[in-house]
């Protein structure tokens, strides 16, 4: 039996570590996607502000399982 999966590319933000905004972008897809199975950090931001990381962005692409019909 084969699967077939689809990747969706979200951005996770966190004030309190770029950890947390990962995990707040997995948590939030996994409301509404089923199956989710992988994830991946492509990309890794952040905001500064009087010199201190004040916020991180990290855009995350998610595999997940498609349902076979």
């Amino acid at each position: 039996m084969s699967h077939i999966y689809k990747i969706v590319e979200v951005v996770g933000s966190s004030t309190v570590s770029s950890d947390d905004a990962i995990r707040n972008a997995i948590v939030t897809a996994s409301a509404t996607l089923n199956h989710l199975g992988w994830y991946e950090v492509v990309e890794h931001r952040g905001h500064i502000e009087d010199g201190e990381i004040a916020h991180f962005q990290v855009t995350v692409r998610i595999g997940f399982r498609l349902q076979e019909s």
